[in-house]
């Protein structure tokens, strides 16, 4: 046998022998998760991806952000599609289904009630889109409109028919409603105009408006919400006061346009699992220590984020795992900022080093 021949021999020898050895003590082999999240073209998806590019592997989790129709999907799919360990969700769509659990639903109880809270997020604004010659201005001039408020099962559709029914104190008609997708219901609106209004709910800069041309400012507009509005009152209870920024879409907005905005919570379910409730507990330990990746890295509306964890409404819980991590993030002592020095002090020595 030659002497290559023997070489190559004794490497293959040896890495038959390495892959029957255990693996070193401590590790831990990468889970493979799954977020669900909304469309292609919303917030949610980048935020999903923003966990999994700069949390997950911290916790050993490969984690799939994967689209979907929206909030209300993202709860079914959260309780029963295997491998699904988060969801995104809009703080009326996660209500909803507490608010009909309560009125005895016990399908919705069955859905809801083993969810738990990890983290509020941000708020969504909901952009409320017409033609640009179109005679309304505001939110509370669309009681007669045909409007498209999403996908069924998405949390749009849930946010625009709650927004209506409390501004208007009645469900919008079958016969006004369209749920079709954002991009088909924006052709209808130009095109054939068969519909007046088309609802977006997504946290700005929302990919869908920042794509627009500037082209765009002749074929559509946004109607402003008036806090002061008689019927805007009862809206404000619910949701919040937003501002939609012309900075965040330069090609469509002249000016800031006053709106309405719904929170975003990041959710998952209350596993018993040691292994699992461990690996969340690590995913939320990676989100205090890299928390600052987010804030410069991730989507601008990380910015908005707080680690805090405020008090929740009555039929929501926080994960106990995760809490635990986040609460003693919280307990960390700030980091002590750098003392800024001058040359001669750095040429002296006089400046501590980081």
């Amino acid at each position: 046998m030659h002497l290559s021949q023997s070489v190559g021999a004794a490497l293959c020898g040896a890495l038959a022998l390495l892959s029957w050895l255990p693996a070193p003590a401590g590790a831990q082999p990468v889970a493979a998760y799954k977020i669900v999240t909304a469309s292609e073209r919303g917030t949610y998806i980048q935020i999903g991806r923003d966990l999994a590019k700069f949390i997950a592997p911290a916790a050993q989790i490969e984690l799939d952000a994967l689209p979907s129709a929206g909030s209300a999907e993202n709860i079914h799919r959260l309780r029963y599609e295997p491998g699904v360990k988060f969801a995104l969700v809009q703080s009326d769509v996660y209500q909803a289904f507490i608010n009909q659990s309560n009125a005895g639903d016990n399908n919705a109880a069955a859905i809801i009630k083993p969810l738990r809270v990890i983290l509020p997020l941000y708020n969504e604004e909901l952009y409320f889109i017409v033609r640009a010659d179109s005679p309304l201005n505001f939110v509370h001039e669309i009681r007669d409109s045909t409007i498209n408020v999403g996908p069924l099962r998405s949390g749009t559709a849930m946010s625009a028919t709650t927004l209506y029914r409390l501004m208007f104190e009645r469900p919008a008609a079958d016969d006004r409603l369209s749920f079709l997708s954002n991009e088909d219901a924006l052709v209808k609106l130009t095109g054939d105009k068969s519909i007046d209004v088309v609802v977006v709910v997504a946290g700005q800069p929302a990919k869908l408006l920042v794509d627009m041309k500037p082209e765009a400012r002749a074929l559509i507009k946004l109607l402003k919400f008036d806090g002061e509005h008689p019927s805007s009152k009862a809206a404000l209870k619910t949701y919040f006061p937003s501002t939609v920024r012309a900075a965040s879409y330069p090609n469509l907005l002249p000016e800031d346009v006053p709106g309405i905005a719904v929170k975003a919570y990041l959710v998952t379910y209350d596993y018993n699992q040691g292994g699992t409730k461990s690996r969340l507990g690590q995913f939320a330990k990676s989100l205090c220590d890299n928390f600052g990746q987010l804030q410069s890295n991730g989507h601008p509306k990380w910015k908005e984020v707080s680690l805090a964890m405020p008090q929740l409404g009555q039929g929501w819980s926080y994960f106990t795992p995760t809490a635990q991590e986040l609460a003693r993030c919280a307990q960390k002592a700030p980091a002590k900022p750098a003392k800024a020095c001058t040359t001669e002090q750095k040429i002296l020595g006089l400046c501590e080093q980081p």
